[in-house]
């Protein structure tokens, strides 16, 4: 019997699928909303549900890069890195609703919606994408193998 080692996969892998199928999933919601906002409130239900998935999804899809960035770096700036992000998410979440609250181009229950299901989709895909991955949980060095197969 011979024995063929497979790619283990980087510490980052769930990660990495966690913003890929967080991407997929707001696509796939954008191509959703747009449509039914469209259909039932016109042009200004397009901006709104494109508005929503980049609000929505910005936001949560903002937090998944922040800790890729902060991945390989010291715990205590890591966590600089995902304070600043949080921080930094919630500004520019409030300044959004307060410029996008002076304009009526847009259906408000378009963006509300879009808003839930991004968060909601977009939270769903991303979990997906780390429960799915198989990261080994212990990293061994070369010489352990031989030592682990002596003592049997």
């Amino acid at each position: 019997m011979s024995f063929t080692p497979e790619t283990v996969p980087g510490p980052d892998a769930p990660l990495r699928a966690a913003l890929r199928y967080g991407l997929i999933g707001l696509g796939v919601l954008v191509v959703v909303s747009v449509a039914i906002a469209s259909a039932v409130a016109g042009m200004a239900g397009l901006w709104g549900a494109l508005l929503g998935a980049a609000i929505g999804g910005g936001f949560i899809l903002t937090t998944v890069v922040a800790v890729l960035l902060g991945a390989k770096l010291p715990p205590t700036m890591a966590g600089a890195v995902m304070l600043v992000s949080w921080v930094g998410k919630m500004l520019v979440a409030l300044l959004v609703i307060v410029v996008l609250n002076q304009f009526d181009f847009y259906s408000r229950p378009a963006l509300f919606f879009t808003v839930v299901g991004a968060l909601l989709i977009v939270l769903g895909a991303e979990t997906y994408g780390v429960v799915s991955q198989k990261v080994p949980y212990v990293t061994t060095r070369a010489g352990d193998s031989e030592t682990a197969s002596e003592q049997e």
